[in-house]
Protein backbone atom coordinates (compact mmCIF):
# COMPACT_ATOMS: atom_id res chain seq x y z
CA UNK A 1 0.00 0.00 0.00
CA UNK A 2 1.27 3.82 -0.93
CA UNK A 3 0.34 6.88 -0.10
CA UNK A 4 0.45 9.27 -2.87
CA UNK A 5 1.02 13.12 -2.66
CA UNK A 6 1.06 15.68 -5.32
CA UNK A 7 1.26 18.84 -4.52
CA UNK A 8 0.01 20.78 -7.66
CA UNK A 9 -0.99 23.99 -8.95
CA UNK A 10 -4.54 24.57 -8.12
CA UNK A 11 -6.18 25.92 -11.59
CA UNK A 12 -4.72 22.21 -12.83
CA UNK A 13 -7.27 20.33 -10.26
CA UNK A 14 -9.58 19.50 -12.83
CA UNK A 15 -7.51 17.97 -15.45
CA UNK A 16 -5.76 15.97 -12.60
CA UNK A 17 -9.24 14.84 -11.41
CA UNK A 18 -10.61 14.27 -15.02
CA UNK A 19 -6.96 12.25 -15.66
CA UNK A 20 -7.60 10.32 -12.62
CA UNK A 21 -11.09 9.22 -13.19
CA UNK A 22 -10.25 7.75 -16.53
CA UNK A 23 -7.35 5.69 -14.94
CA UNK A 24 -10.55 4.37 -12.67
CA UNK A 25 -9.25 6.60 -9.73
CA UNK A 26 -11.74 8.35 -7.64
CA UNK A 27 -11.00 8.01 -4.09
CA UNK A 28 -8.96 11.56 -2.50
CA UNK A 29 -8.61 13.86 -0.25
CA UNK A 30 -8.02 17.75 -1.28
CA UNK A 31 -6.92 20.15 0.59
CA UNK A 32 -5.35 24.03 -0.03
CA UNK A 33 -1.94 24.63 0.84
CA UNK A 34 1.02 27.68 0.76
CA UNK A 35 4.02 26.19 -0.72
CA UNK A 36 7.24 27.54 -2.47
CA UNK A 37 9.54 25.58 -4.43
CA UNK A 38 12.15 26.91 -7.37
CA UNK A 39 9.31 29.85 -7.69
CA UNK A 40 10.94 31.28 -4.43
CA UNK A 41 7.77 33.59 -5.30
CA UNK A 42 7.58 36.75 -6.67
CA UNK A 43 7.19 40.75 -5.51
CA UNK A 44 4.35 42.91 -6.54
CA UNK A 45 4.06 46.44 -5.73
CA UNK A 46 0.44 47.86 -3.56
CA UNK A 47 0.69 52.09 -2.93
CA UNK A 48 4.22 52.09 -3.89
CA UNK A 49 5.17 49.38 -1.06
CA UNK A 50 7.03 46.26 -2.57
CA UNK A 51 5.86 43.33 -1.36
CA UNK A 52 7.12 39.94 -1.62
CA UNK A 53 5.19 37.17 -1.98
CA UNK A 54 6.95 33.57 -1.30
CA UNK A 55 3.97 31.85 -0.64
CA UNK A 56 1.77 30.66 -3.45
CA UNK A 57 -0.79 29.05 -3.69
CA UNK A 58 -0.96 25.25 -4.06
CA UNK A 59 -3.52 21.85 -3.95
CA UNK A 60 -2.48 18.87 -1.89
CA UNK A 61 -4.14 15.69 -3.55
CA UNK A 62 -3.89 12.66 -1.20
CA UNK A 63 -4.53 9.47 -2.66
CA UNK A 64 -4.33 5.80 -0.87
CA UNK A 65 -3.83 3.04 -3.39
CA UNK A 66 -2.63 -0.59 -3.50
CA UNK A 67 0.34 -1.19 -5.08
CA UNK A 68 -0.55 -1.79 -8.10
CA UNK A 69 -2.58 1.25 -8.41
CA UNK A 70 0.61 3.25 -7.81
CA UNK A 71 1.77 4.03 -11.16
CA UNK A 72 -1.32 4.55 -13.26
CA UNK A 73 -2.07 6.71 -10.25
CA UNK A 74 1.41 8.93 -10.48
CA UNK A 75 0.87 8.70 -14.56
CA UNK A 76 -2.78 10.70 -14.29
CA UNK A 77 -1.49 12.68 -12.07
CA UNK A 78 1.54 13.96 -14.39
CA UNK A 79 -0.95 14.00 -17.35
CA UNK A 80 -3.30 16.12 -15.57
CA UNK A 81 -0.35 18.78 -14.23
CA UNK A 82 1.89 18.98 -16.35
CA UNK A 83 2.59 22.40 -18.21
CA UNK A 84 5.99 22.07 -18.76
CA UNK A 85 6.48 25.15 -16.73
CA UNK A 86 8.12 26.03 -13.71
CA UNK A 87 6.02 25.46 -10.45
CA UNK A 88 3.91 22.44 -11.76
CA UNK A 89 4.57 20.34 -8.66
CA UNK A 90 6.08 17.76 -7.00
CA UNK A 91 4.63 14.17 -6.42
CA UNK A 92 5.29 11.67 -3.16
CA UNK A 93 5.13 8.47 -3.31
CA UNK A 94 5.16 6.73 0.53
CA UNK A 95 4.97 3.91 2.25
CA UNK A 96 1.53 2.96 4.01
CA UNK A 97 1.96 0.51 6.58
CA UNK A 98 -1.33 0.38 7.75
CA UNK A 99 -5.09 0.99 6.76
CA UNK A 100 -8.14 0.33 8.98
CA UNK A 101 -11.63 1.54 7.44
CA UNK A 102 -13.95 2.81 10.11
CA UNK A 103 -17.30 1.39 9.70
CA UNK A 104 -16.12 -2.01 9.25
CA UNK A 105 -12.94 -2.36 10.66
CA UNK A 106 -11.48 -3.88 7.31
CA UNK A 107 -7.43 -3.71 7.52
CA UNK A 108 -4.87 -3.37 5.02
CA UNK A 109 -5.77 -3.61 1.12
CA UNK A 110 -9.43 -4.60 1.58
CA UNK A 111 -9.86 -0.99 3.19
CA UNK A 112 -8.57 0.99 0.63
CA UNK A 113 -11.25 -0.54 -1.95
Amino acid sequence: MKLIIAMIQPYKLPDVKKALYDANIFKMTVTNALGCGQQKGYTETYRGIIHEVNLLKKVRVEIAVNDDFVDPTVEAIIKGARTGRIGDGKIFVLDLPECIRIRTGERGEKAIG
